[in-house]
């Protein structure tokens, strides 16, 4: 049977660098394959070649046995190529009916009039709801939706194309764990249908749960592909770094002091009830729990950004119950954000620029910028942390995205802080930038750094943390101590109904 999309010798440069070098791949009909590689490897310019934002260099693309050149991306759609981003593209203030038929809408003729045929556009909507098993209202407008709901809108839109083959970018970085066991069986639903899948992730053990196939690439060119079944972690770890990874998550022993932060029955407006718990100098404690569990919530709440309606923050025995960010940030407490391309990063600023930005009251006198001794700053901390650019000028949207991670933790870093609240340090990160900013993470803590660290993965928690709570509605619904960690038993308190207290670790 002849493929259903082959990519064959397609080179695509930019000025500067060669962002695809002689690449191939081979997506079979009715197959999920995985791509996956480092960030900058050219996952993402390669599947812009195949939806018509880029037109290669040279090579050929042939699809469904048929050499085809793809002018833009609404030309791929009329191919039956779709592709769906982690961000979504719909437009929050219309309803789902509207984005699924934005610029296609279907019409009929009223006497001399042309007019939106609506009942014909629900009808194929509900249709193509149908055969996904999603349950969502016409009527309702994308903000109201959740993420995974919004996944599934885009599923939907790209099937009214009848699209036959799929690309899924990244689809399941903002999803509960729930939200991901039910997208991946509308996936194996589509692939039943006779739908090709590109699957993109860095998360290697959805690929071995999902995917028929993976193909590895690496700085721009095709490294290897292969059964899932017949691979295993490392051995695509290795196509995709070059090397054998034995430690992926560089755990050091440091001794760890006294209680440093303690919390007395903390709440608030934001699904916070009665938290307590205690934070030693030097150590990792970890955050486990499902998504809207409270998690981020604490955090922003001990830095300051929500003020608690009640209960105590003590930092060296004393109240801290900071009105603002800056009052943590001047007390020692730093956060650093999940979302770093929203709150974490200026991407259209230079690496310098981000790193000194909280601190240019510090690198100023009389209101001029001490503009040396911001460079000073920035390239210590670019050497540091071992971001690759070339110098502190470099503009942060032409970073990796483990890299802007890098920059993310350089600029909380810089401001010497005594506590820092990592949230998903790694979220959107390749597996080497993952192992880069572990150990980044271990040296930290062995210079005396204290860091709570908020992880929606499991084995990285386990790795990294001398302490884990597990949160649940807003609460501490269980903690463990580094000899008593247990991936299922973590998971059975915050998957349990109601606060599972009878099921908690002793941690002292």
């Amino acid at each position: 049977m002849e493929p259903a999309l082959l990519l064959s010798s397609i080179t695509k440069s930019f000025p500067g660098v060669i962002a695809l070098n002689d690449m191939n791949f081979e997506l079979r009909s009715g197959e999920i394959h995985a791509i996956c590689g480092e960030n900058g490897a050219g996952k993402s310019t390669l599947m812009k070649v195949v939806t018509g934002v880029h037109a290669p260099d040279s090579g050929r693309l042939v699809l469904f046995g048929t050499e085809v050149k793809i002018s833009n991306p609404l030309d791929a759609f009329s191919k039956g190529i779709a592709i769906i981003y982690q961000e979504t593209s719909l437009f929050e203030e219309m309803t789902v009916l509207d984005n699924l038929f934005l610029n296609r809408e279907i019409v009929k003729k009223m006497g001399p009039f042309t007019v939106l045929d609506y009942k014909a556009m629900a009808l194929k909507m509900e249709s193509i709801f149908k055969n996904l098993r999603i349950s969502i209202s016409v009527d309702e407008k994308i903000k109201n939706l959740g993420m995974a709901q919004k996944q599934m809108v885009e599923i939907a839109k790209a099937l009214t194309f009848e699209s036959r083959i799929l690309i899924l970018d990244e689809p399941t970085a903002s999803l509960t764990q729930q939200e991901v066991d039910a997208l991946f069986a509308i996936i194996r639903d589509l692939r039943k249908h006779g739908v090709s899948i590109v699957f993109i992730s860095h998360r290697l053990e959805e690929i071995f749960t999902l995917c028929d196939r993976v193909t590895v690439i690496r700085d721009g060119r095709y490294i290897s592909t292969r059964e899932v079944s017949a691979t295993n972690k490392d051995q695509l770890v290795a196509d995709m770094v070059g090397r054998n990874m034995d430690n992926y998550y560089p755990k050091t022993g440091v001794e760890i002091g006294g209680e440093l932060l303690s919390v007395r029955g903390l709440g608030g407006r934001e699904l916070l009830h009665g938290i307590d718990l205690h934070v030693r100098r030097g150590e990792i404690l970890g955050f486990a729990g499902l998504a809207g569990s409270g998690r981020t919530e604490l955090a922003m709440t001990l830095s300051g950004f929500t003020p608690p309606e009640r209960g105590e923050i003590l930092l060296d025995g004393k109240p801290a119950r900071f009105k603002s960010y800056r009052e943590a940030m001047e007390r020692g407490l730093v956060y650093v954000t999940e979302d770093r391309g929203k709150y974490g990063v200026i991407v259209d600023m230079n690496i310098k620029d981000n790193i000194v930005m909280p601190q240019l009251e510090k690198n100023s006198r009389l209101g001029v910028i001490n503009t040396r001794q911001e460079y000073s700053v920035a390239e210590a901390m670019r050497e540091k942390m071992g971001i690759k650019a070339p110098d502190t000028d470099f503009l942060v949207m032409n970073l990796s995205g483990g890299n802007q991670q890098k920059v993310s933790v350089s600029k909380a870093l810089a401001l010497n802080p005594r506590i820092l609240i990592l949230d998903e340090p790694t979220r959107g990160v390749d597996v080497n930038a993952k192992a880069e900013i572990h150990r980044i993470i271990s040296n930290m803590a062995a210079s005396g750094l204290t860091i709570l660290m908020i992880s929606s993965e499991l084995p990285e928690l386990i790795g990294m943390c001398d302490r884990i709570y597990v949160m649940k509605d807003g609460t501490i619904a269980g903690c463990f101590n580094r000899e008593d960690f247990s991936q299922e038993d973590i998971l059975h308190i915050a998957l349990a109904s109601g606060t599972a207290n009878t099921a908690q670790k002793a941690a002292v």
